[in-house]
């Protein structure tokens, strides 16, 4: 009774100053509905990982030293259309505009106000990889070797010629004679140097004194193509540029740490670049930009899009359930403290710089429900005492500690591996407290100020669209009347048989408990957004094209990576992993094909041929290979290499076992550590740690102790905490029961739904219980306290539950895959539990009764209390 006399005398301060409170409220609502507007939306890939994982720390390692994740350009048609006509040099000036690279004393391509100007002045490009700039670059380091070479030979042959001079000096030898047998020496080291060059010259198609040039095609053709496969089809060691004989990429790698708006920026640049008339191809399909950048831009322009749409959708289906809910004056007045609410919690998030996620678009509905939810609790018992003080008094802690229940329940979502359901779980533990204090101060407030006035303007237009909403949901009363009767139909029930009722409850949370431990999880981020969006079409191009869906990076760090046995160790382990995938066949040729993983860049890919056989010839070879290659696969200080894999479209389950195989494959020498990173990485992680049944019942168990550990500390009495408990604990098993049988798939957010379950009925079974110990004090029997309880507090609990499963029933509505398939599950979910806990309560509440010694009590507190009533 202290606290609710405590929060008696709190709200009676402010019931007398209804209307500066009012005021107060409304200027934080606004300036929270302000800053909120402000949100800048967000689909980071790191929002399915932890930062802590050893993936994302290997994911950001490579972002750092080797670029962001790529854009990826793919460039459509058959290769020797793209690479051995003037297709080429357009392919070599779209790359040089995407690079940032403006021609010496030309203007930009497109002028000064194209997306190449803008590139080249932003510099948001750390490289590109893509055909037209690695061709080029095998000319330019071609030609520098041939001229290397000549240098060489005729400095050979000079000095050949001027000892063989000298020897026939010291020799006596005529001047005649010397100068023969130096022209001969010179002739001979001559021979020499021509021999070599044959050899290159056979390799690349060049004749003896030829320079490779970028518009001779024998050359070109030479370079790319492997005639022992085909004529058209590209040597294997090349795949990250040439995947197929009908299709070529470019991968635009993004400076790290750059802000959202600067990636948002840069991501339309590309876009624009490439769609410029002047890199348009001849005979080709053309271009299509897709990329884990693109879809993540994409995906957070559709959020921004969707939580305006959905927040109002949720004002006017709330409203609907106001309606079909109470008859009385100020139906709508809930769902003003609860648009207050948000609005404020939308502002605080502003102010501690949270982006706008799935998961924060997911919480304003839910949270505009359980708003909802407390504010018609308190009002519904302000209207039966007729007095706010006496509700506070009343009623007040038991809403306070039903709300500090939930909000524990909430926070066991912080146990999550993925952040994107941790900051779901914060958000709602946040949004819970502001809910519940404007819900008693807010409520307080404007009942006070508005009772006993006669109508003004605000008041008949909010009564009038009160009626009109009324009229509106006039077909679903009978509906509403029907689950009355119902209700107390299953109220008889449990008070006449209260064990088979529990062991039915029993059985049927058991089974879905088992049903719950085998349920799939989908988390690949592709199947969970819109797939209407330009990013997820041109994603499915690029796989349906290449069969590539994304890379995998091994991720190599030690003192000095140019060590002979560090190399040769990342040759076999990049041979092994492409063996056991099928993409080497037993004589040890690369052959992708259908095989899961295909060879990418790496750094064993510049020591073929044997020149890695020392160390002297390592660093001559990465000192002789041009930056643009080795700085794709090597740092410059030789501490952090990499090794890349692209994998192809599999189901993710069967992705994240290549990965564990790849994992265990791992074993560097002494001092050198690797481990694998990559969006397929983060997003097969998140699937294991998702998948995973143990987890989720541990975070249940974890969930039931917060919510016992509240409840003990609120009542300081065992018995208190553990008869809600019962159906609280229950109701996990009966919404996994119900979940399965609909066959809703699960996501990383609904996996939450056993948290969320736990939370939301933890309230409902709080408020019922607190009202029927209020009634049993009052000296009632057990049936009729049932029924003055259901009758009154359960009327309640049934109209805000339906607010609550409203607000996630909105999120049905959204075109984003994961919330659309979050909102229908909480929905399935959350209605068998409210109907589960409304339905099991009373036959705990009656098993409890009967317990020895309990009616002995009950009669001293009725006696003690009609004591004090008598003294006072």
């Amino acid at each position: 009774m202290d606290a609710g006399n405590r929060l008696e005398r709190a709200l009676a301060v402010v019931a007398g100053r209804p209307r500066r409170v009012l005021v107060l409220l409304a200027v934080l609502a606004v300036a929270g509905a302000g800053l909120a507007l402000g949100l800048q939306p967000s689909a980071a890939t790191d929002m399915l990982a932890g930062r802590s994982s050893e993936a994302h720390r290997a994911t950001e390692r490579f972002r750092e030293r080797f670029g962001d994740h790529a854009i990826v350009v793919l460039v459509r048609g058959p290769l020797p259309q793209l690479v051995l006509t003037d297709n080429l040099g357009r392919l070599l000036g779209l790359e040089g505009c995407l690079s940032g690279n403006r021609p010496r004393g030309r203007p930009a391509p497109g002028g000064e106000g194209g997306p190449c100007a803008a590139l080249a002045r932003k510099k948001p490009v750390q490289v590109v990889y893509g055909p037209g700039t690695f061709i080029n670059a095998a000319v330019g380091e071609l030609r520098a070797q041939l001229a290397r070479r000549t240098r060489a030979g005729a400095a050979a042959a000079r000095r050949a010629g001027l000892a063989a001079r000298a020897l026939a000096r010291r020799e006596g030898r005529s001047p005649a004679e010397q100068a023969r047998l130096a022209r001969a020496a010179a002739q001979l080291a001559y021979a020499g140097f021509v021999r070599d060059l044959l050899q290159l010259g056979a390799t690349y198609g060049l004749g003896v004194t030829q320079a490779p040039r970028l518009d001779d095609p024998d050359f070109v053709s030479t370079l790319v193509f492997d005639p022992a496969r085909g004529a058209a089809t590209p040597k294997a060691r090349f795949a990250h540029l040439f995947p197929t004989p009908r299709s070529a990429l470019i991968q635009v790698r993004l400076r790290p740490g750059l802000s959202g708006a600067q990636r948002r920026r840069a991501v339309a640049l590309v876009r624009a670049a490439v769609a410029m008339p002047r890199w348009r191809l001849h005979d080709a399909a053309g271009y299509t930009v897709t990329g884990v950048p693109v879809l993540a831009e994409d995906l957070a322009s559709a959020l921004a899009g969707a939580t305006l749409r959905l927040l109002v959708l949720a004002v006017v289906v709330m409203a609907l359930v106001l309606a079909v809910a109470f008859r009385r004056r100020l139906r709508l007045l809930p769902l003003a403290v609860a648009l207050a609410a948000v609005a404020i919690t939308g502002g605080a998030m502003r102010l501690a710089g949270a982006p706008l996620t799935m998961a924060s678009i997911a919480v304003l509905p839910v949270l505009l429900g359980l708003a909802v939810d407390y504010a018609v609790q308190f009002q519904a018992r302000v209207q039966e005492e007729r007095s706010a003080g006496v509700a506070a008094r009343r009623a007040g802690p038991a809403l306070c500690t039903a709300a500090l229940a939930t909000a524990a329940g909430f926070l066991v979502l912080w146990l999550s591996p993925v952040p994107m359901v941790r900051q779901f779980g914060g958000l709602l533990v946040a949004g819970v407290g502001v809910a519940l204090v404007l819900a008693l101060v807010g409520g307080t407030a404007a009942l006070v100020a508005l009772a006993g006035r006669p109508p003004g303007l605000p008041s008949r237009a909010s009564r009038g669209a009160g009626e009109l909403l009324g009229v509106l949901a006039r077909p679903l009363q009978p509906l509403a009347r029907g689950a009355s009767s119902a209700g107390r139909g299953m109220l008889g029930l449990a008070v006449r048989r209260p064990g088979r009722v529990l062991a039915v409850a029993v059985v049927l949370a058991a089974a879905g408990w088992a049903l719950d431990i085998q349920a799939p999880v989908q988390s690949d981020l592709r199947a969970l957004v819109p797939q209407d969006l330009p990013a997820v079409r041109d994603l499915a191009t690029l796989e349906r094209t290449t069969g590539v869906a994304g890379e995998i990076d091994v991720v190599v760090e030690g003192r000095d990576l140019a060590d002979p046995a560090v190399v040769a160790w990342m040759t076999r382990y990049q041979q092994r992993v492409l063996r056991e995938a099928g993409a080497v066949g037993a004589d040890g040729s690369a052959r992708c094909g259908r095989a899961l993983l295909c060879p990418a860049l790496s750094l064993p890919d510049l020591f073929r041929g044997g020149a890695a056989r020392d160390q002297e010839h390592i660093h001559a070879l990465l000192a002789a290979v041009p930056p643009y290659f080795s700085r794709a696969v090597i740092t410059g200080d030789r501490r952090t290499a990499v090794l890349a894999f692209g994998i192809k479209e599999v189901p993710l389950a069967e992705q994240a076992a290549v990965i564990g195989r790849m994992r265990a494959a791992l074993d560097p020498p002494p001092g050198v550590r690797a481990a694998l990173g990559g969006p397929p990485v983060l997003a097969a992680d998140a699937h294991e740690a998702l998948a995973s049944p143990w987890r989720r019942l541990g975070t249940l168990a974890a969930g039931l102790v917060a919510v016992a550990l509240v409840l003990l500390a609120a009542y300081r009495r065992a018995r208190r905490a553990w008869v809600p408990l019962v159906p609280i604990a229950l109701a996990t098993g009966w919404s996994a029961l119900v979940l399965a049988a609909s066959g809703v798939p699960l996501n990383p957010m609904s996996a939450t739904l056993g948290a969320l379950v736990l939370a939301i009925s933890t309230e409902f079974a709080v408020l019922l219980c607190a009202r029927f110990a209020e009634e049993r004090a009052a000296g009632r029997a057990v049936p009729d306290a049932l029924r003055r309880t259901y009758a009154t507090t359960g009327a309640a609990v049934l109209a805000s539950g339906a607010t609550v499963l409203a607000g996630f029933a909105v999120l049905a509505a959204s075109d984003v895959a994961m919330l659309r398939a979050f909102g229908i599950a909480t929905v399935v979910d959350l209605s068998a539990s409210l109907l589960g806990v409304v339905a099991v309560l009373p036959a705990v509440l009656v098993l409890a009764e009967r317990r020895p010694g309990r009616r002995g009590r009950l009669l001293r507190r009725r006696r003690a209390a009609e004591a004090r009533v008598v003294a006072a």
